[in-house]
């Protein structure tokens, strides 16, 4: 294996590992919490009282199922974005083979 290579996957590998090394020695207070969640503390905190004004339809039975939902709603986005832009390009590049001379 080249040198060059071995290095990137270090750094590679180092990436990947120093988030979770960095999570698990800090104890046991969960640090990677969602926006609604830190929200709601925010608010709690300024007005103690104060009562939501709806609730949400279905509440995943979990936070790992949670995290599945998201995960598949961020690819799904990812694979439409990916179509459109291969699309975009394709399109794009049909134009460039076709001779200016031709009707169109």
């Amino acid at each position: 294996m080249k040198k060059q290579t071995l290095l990137i996957l270090v750094a590679v590998v180092a990436l990947g590992a120093l988030p979770l090394l960095i999570h698990w020695n800090k104890g046991g207070e969960e640090q990677f919490t969602g926006a609604d969640d830190q929200a709601q503390k925010a608010i709690t905190q300024i007005h103690p009282s104060y009562k939501p004004w709806f609730r949400p339809v279905w509440e995943p039975p979990s936070a790992e199922i949670a995290s599945l939902l998201f995960a598949l709603q961020a690819a799904l986005g990812a694979g439409v974005l990916g179509y459109y832009f291969g699309l975009v390009r394709g399109r794009s590049e049909a134009r460039k083979r076709i001779p200016d001379s031709a009707p169109h």
